[in-house]
């Protein structure tokens, strides 16, 4: 039922039944077909990072999911809180400092970035957002979990049929042709240095595992600790844990407010192969 009803929307958007909006300026699209994350965030800081380095004005338009922000489009300055924007585009603000706009219609906040100067919108996890068309089209899947079943939701782990990275302009393999290189550990809202090697390990994130087999790859022994997709942490949470607690830099952003000594976390940064990264850069320069 579910693949049919996403089969006529697709064909509604290519005939012109629904309306799609082209802007004046490239849109890259990043996203994937699977429920949950796959590494669309550290893809999209790099080609941020990377297209600011050429000397050009990229921005990011983003649904902003978990915020609970209501004036659209919203952007980001220095005193939005993760709480109204959400984890995600908070933490590619602070990463880039590149203009970055929240609004579920991205091509409203696609166009807010093109008053705001931008000469190329990325558009964070809008594969499925056909009302905004698109120049080119990025799909991350994750190498260890791939397509799961095959099935749609909510029978498997799907929102489009695996048909659809058919169509594709580029397709990027987080643990394969992507890799998220650790980072020193940093104290959450704090400088002291971590020495222990057993951690309470935190996440909430679309795959936990990965984020835990990293900290073990670095000589940590870990106590797993899974926390709901885009969770809102309160220092309940922490309750029982002795620590020291070592998250990911996205769960970081949202625990400011309660950090203590305790709290630690891992920043990454993202390594794309020399032929993803070739192949990447070479269709961004075609846009621009």
């Amino acid at each position: 039922m579910l693949r049919g009803v996403v089969f006529i929307r697709q064909i509604f958007y290519r005939f012109g039944i629904f309306k799609s909006t082209q802007l004046s300026k490239p849109v890259v699209v990043i996203g994937n077909i699977n429920v949950g994350g796959t590494g669309k965030t550290p893809l999209s800081i790099y080609i941020l990072q990377w297209l600011q380095s050429e000397g050009y004005q990229p921005g990011l338009v983003t649904r902003g999911y978990g915020g609970t922000a209501e004036n659209h489009p919203l952007v980001l300055d220095d005193d939005t809180s993760p709480e109204i924007c959400g984890d995600e585009p908070y933490l590619i603000f602070h990463k880039t400092n590149a203009p970055i706009v929240v609004d579920p219609n991205r091509a409203r906040g696609g166009q807010k970035l093109i008053e705001l100067g931008c000469d190329i919108v990325i558009c964070d996890d809008g594969l499925q957002h056909y009302a905004l068309k698109r120049d080119l089209e990025v799909a991350v899947v994750d190498s260890k979990r791939g397509l799961g079943n095959g099935w749609l939701m909510p029978m498997g782990p799907l929102r489009e049929p695996p048909s659809r990275l058919k169509t594709v302009d580029m397709i990027i393999r987080n643990g394969e042709s992507m890799t998220l290189k650790p980072l020193p550990i940093e104290g959450v809202g704090h400088n002291t240095t971590m020495s222990a090697s057993v951690v309470d390990a935190v996440a909430a994130i679309g795959h936990p595992q990965r984020f835990f087999d990293t900290l073990k790859s670095v000589g940590l022994e870990v106590i797993p600790h899974s926390f709901p997709d885009h969770h809102q942490y309160s220092a309940e949470d922490f309750t029982g844990m002795t620590g020291p607690i070592v998250m990911t830099e996205k769960d970081a952003v949202k625990c400011h407010h309660i950090a203590d000594s305790r709290m630690y976390y891992l920043p990454v940064e993202t390594e794309l192969s020399n032929e993803a990264a070739d192949e990447l850069q070479r269709r961004l320069l075609e846009l621009l």
